[in-house]
């Protein structure tokens, strides 16, 4: 079976071809990496914010100078007709006198030049697009925060569930040499048949307990894969969950550091959602404001009763220039109190991020004095689980040992067993909820992409 691995290059993130290095098992970093090269929704994330970046130079170049042009050709089919008085008529005195006007054919060329002097709405849409750009750079980075946190979820959740399978391997070894030894005392007349059929209950039910583990296990893993942005059809290969190095490093837990509002992404999203509102509110103010633009324009006409428009000397046409310059002032006056509306809108809306504001600080601190609380209590029951193993472990061992001596029923010695194996299972889930504490304090000071060093 080919084991997934993270390679070196990817040369191609959708998957036409899929590149393999020497077997290895994935760790949380190989698989932070990866998600953070395929996740899709960071992908989307990422394609925003290069939007945003497009928004900035569109509205930029309302700044910038706008040059235009136009040309036409027109063949005037029927020609406008001027009346005039009967003065002017020479042969017939004080009838009026119909003229065609123009020519039959009229081409242009012309060109428009207008550059904004003065225009508050386009000069605090520059200043909102550059704070727009950072909007969505954080919006990305709190994307990335969040596939950071729920690959590592997943992952350990994984891991867990790996060392869950264990101890029921584990049972189903001790019941498999139980089974036999019983049917051998059974041979010789030392166990009764009821005994025998009691053990074997038990490996069926623990065998079924594996089938189950082995399913949720994958389920887990497809999970895993979706968040990382892999085909499910891939296989992975997990390492051991390192007990010894999570519970070295919980024994040593001892600062939890001093919480910092400003450097939770979530926060600095809302603070540049209201930034980016009181630009909003700046920019309807601004329609108040009088606007002044300079305008240049030329043209060059073309006027002919024959299509020989374009015949150089030989033409009859007749082509004349124009060109003009000038100021437009526009002067906003009334326009049915829609500025003012816009206005009270952006005010009540900044009122609504102000609120969301609060909300979120008091979130954020509720979260972190939580994850405080979820780690002191993670670190005591660690160290009572693991007391408590190490009893049942020994009362096993006790009891096993009685049994063969026949000092023991075998009532005693499945429910010792039992109680070991409910034990390892509790410290096991323990140590994952110890990880998810320390996901959701590292969370809480905005270090999330420390996990992938």
């Amino acid at each position: 079976m080919k084991k997934w691995i993270i390679p070196f290059l990817f040369l191609s993130s959708a998957w036409t071809t899929n590149v393999y290095a020497q077997s290895k098992q994935l760790t949380l970093q190989d698989a932070l990496r990866f998600a953070l090269d395929h996740n899709q929704q960071l992908a989307v994330s990422r394609l925003e914010e290069q939007i945003g970046k497009q928004k900035t130079s569109e509205i930029r170049a309302q700044a910038l100078p706008q040059l235009n042009a136009t040309g036409s050709i027109t063949d005037n089919i029927k020609k406008q007709v001027m009346v005039l008085p009967g003065e002017m008529n020479q042969n017939e005195p004080g009838k009026p006198m119909a003229l065609e006007v123009g020519t039959t054919w009229n081409a242009s060329a012309s060109g428009t030049l207008t550059q904004q002097l003065f225009n508050q709405s386009v000069f605090t849409g520059l200043q909102a697009a550059r704070s727009g750009e950072e909007y969505y750079a954080l919006q990305t980075q709190q994307t990335k925060e969040k596939v950071i946190y729920n690959v590592s979820a997943l992952y350990y959740g994984v891991l867990v569930r790996q060392e869950k399978l264990n101890v029921v391997q584990s049972n189903i070894d001790k019941m498999t040499k139980l089974v036999a030894t019983t049917q051998s005392q059974l041979d010789n007349g030392l166990a009764k048949r009821i005994d025998l059929d009691r053990i074997k209950v038990n490996l069926v039910n623990y065998q079924t307990q594996k089938t189950q583990l082995i399913n949720q296990l994958k389920v887990d893993e497809n999970n895993l894969k979706v968040v990382m942005g892999m085909p499910v059809t891939e296989d992975l290969e997990f390492p051991a969950m390192a007990l010894s190095d999570i519970e070295q490093k919980a024994a040593l837990t001892q600062d939890f550091g001093s919480f910092n509002l400003e450097n939770r992404t979530e926060f600095k999203v809302l603070k540049k959602t209201e930034e980016l509102q009181q630009f909003q509110k700046k920019a309807y103010v601004s329609e108040y404001f009088p606007q002044l633009s300079f305008n240049a324009q030329y043209s060059y006409n073309g006027l002919s009763n024959k299509f020989d428009l374009f015949k150089g000397g030989n033409t009859t046409a007749q082509w004349f220039g124009m060109a003009n310059v000038g100021l437009t002032l526009k002067i906003p006056i009334f326009d049915g109190f829609a500025r003012r509306s816009r206005v009270r809108q952006a005010e009540l809306t900044l009122a609504q991020v102000s609120k969301q504001l609060e909300a979120n600080k008091l979130d954020l601190t509720t979260a972190f004095e939580n994850a405080r609380l979820n780690i002191l209590n993670s670190l005591t029951t660690i160290k009572t689980q693991k007391e408590n193993v190490a009893l049942a472990d020994e009362v096993y061992a006790s009891t096993q040992n009685n049994y063969n001596l026949g000092l023991a029923n075998l009532t005693d010695l499945l429910n010792a067993e039992t109680s070991l194996a409910e034990a390892q299972n509790s410290y096991n889930e323990a140590l994952l909820q110890y990880k998810i504490a320390e996901l959701d304090l590292i969370k809480s000071h905005g270090n999330l992409p420390s996990l992938l060093n």
